[in-house]
């Protein structure tokens, strides 16, 4: 599946925030495939904190002013803007100027580890995070209410209650009485919080001014190849596989392939919702082409599958043992504060009713990884995996 729009289609201004990240770069090069005008945003804070903290990827990619080139070989309509989205005069003249149909909203910095690591970092996630939200949501509601803001939330917002996880809203009846309401929220990182009131403000937006808005509750993502056409390391995202900014799939693929043991923090029994990286780049094309109507928070949790972190090493130990790499699984103290045993059943119907055909996670889809991991194996630097941000 391409993941792209019927050729047929009108053509649309998106703009996307973040354009330089994990998922903003496979999302850009998605769309390229399309007859829409991209407009690419980023300002390479992600790459500054990479450096700063020593926690780079494992592969280095060139800027976007120069990936930008790669992508006008399928569509010449496309333009990369260094521009800091906190700062709120540039950001509104740079809206002003394209007025985009679409914002794909990634600006934000995405590490719980990163926000509990100290003062300074918490601080960082929450001004970065709150003001790149909320300068979108004043250009949009200053100069194109039309436009449709996509943001990237997290299920980490949820929290895990002892009652299932709806998809993003809750009916309560009290006292003979009903109401709708945003679904509770009770992150366990200060960037997990930042998320909440992301969602806060856009309901808060949208009721007041009118304004559309799609919000995607996403599970944790794994993976590097977005689809057949655009199958080549030029296009695939920045790998990070650190104990700060990787994710947990992609680590433990890493550690597998380092020999080193797959670090599962504390009891292992903590359950989550994992989606591949295509799987999220078809959610976004899909919520494009869905657009909520003014005055409407549409929320899906965009996730396919449910695993506990046990399961989830299980997997990647047993795929490995198919290409001949022995990994062994260990248990280290938790370095974060959470609910080590707990109930979790999250819906998640909502991508599928719009056409979501999910990449589920296999022993192949484990190896694709692998594979990618051990062409770049040198580049592996061991000391940057372990826990560095404690909780307490």
């Amino acid at each position: 599946m391409e993941n792209v729009f019927d050729r047929e289609e009108r053509t649309m201004k998106i703009m996307i925030l973040g354009a330089d990240g994990y998922l903003g770069w496979p999302m850009a090069a998605n769309l390229s495939l399309t007859k829409n005008k991209l407009i690419l945003v980023d300002n390479y804070i992600k790459r500054t904190l990479f450096k700063k903290y020593g926690k780079e990827p494992l592969v280095s990619l060139p800027r976007l002013e120069t990936r930008c080139k790669i992508l006008k070989k399928y569509n010449k309509n496309i333009s990369f803007v260094k521009t800091d989205c906190t700062n709120t005069q540039k950001f509104l003249n740079l809206f002003s100027r394209h007025k985009p149909d679409v914002v794909i909203h990634f600006a934000e910095l995405p590490s719980a580890p990163y926000s509990m690591h100290n003062f300074k970092e918490g601080w960082k996630t929450l001004d970065n995070n709150l003001k790149s939200t909320f300068n979108l949501i004043t250009a949009v509601k200053t100069y194109n209410r039309k436009c449709h803001i996509i943001k990237l939330g997290t299920m980490g917002e949820y929290g895990t209650p002892n009652i299932d996880i709806e998809e993003g809203w809750l009916t309560v009846k009290h006292k003979g009485r009903q109401q709708k309401f945003l679904y509770p929220r009770q992150g366990s990182s200060l960037y997990h919080t930042s998320k909440i009131m992301d969602t806060d403000l856009l309901w808060f937006y949208v009721r007041t001014f009118g304004l559309r808005v799609t919000d995607l509750m996403q599970g944790p993502v794994y993976g590097v190849k977005i689809n057949k056409t655009l199958d080549a390391d030029q296009f695939y995202p920045t790998f990070a596989y650190d104990d700060m900014f990787g994710t947990v799939l992609n680590r433990f693929i890493v550690q597998g392939i380092a020999n080193i043991p797959l670090t599962v923090y504390g009891s292992g029994n903590q359950i989550r919702g994992y989606l591949d990286i295509k799987d999220t780049i078809q959610c976004i094309n899909l919520a494009i082409k869905h657009a909520p109507k003014a005055n409407e928070l549409r929320i899906y949790n965009q996730f396919t599958q449910q695993f506990s972190v046990n399961e989830l090493a299980k997997k990647v130990q047993n795929a490995l043992k198919k290409i001949h790499i022995n990994a062994s699984i260990k248990k280290i103290k938790n370095p974060r504060v959470e609910k080590e045993k707990h109930y979790y059943n999250a819906k998640h119907s909502g991508m599928k009713k719009l056409g979501l055909k999910p990449s589920l996670l296999t022993d192949r889809s484990i190896i694709e990884i692998a594979e990618y991991v051990i062409k770049h194996k040198n580049k592996i630097n061991k000391t940057i995996i372990q826990p560095k941000s404690f909780w307490k």
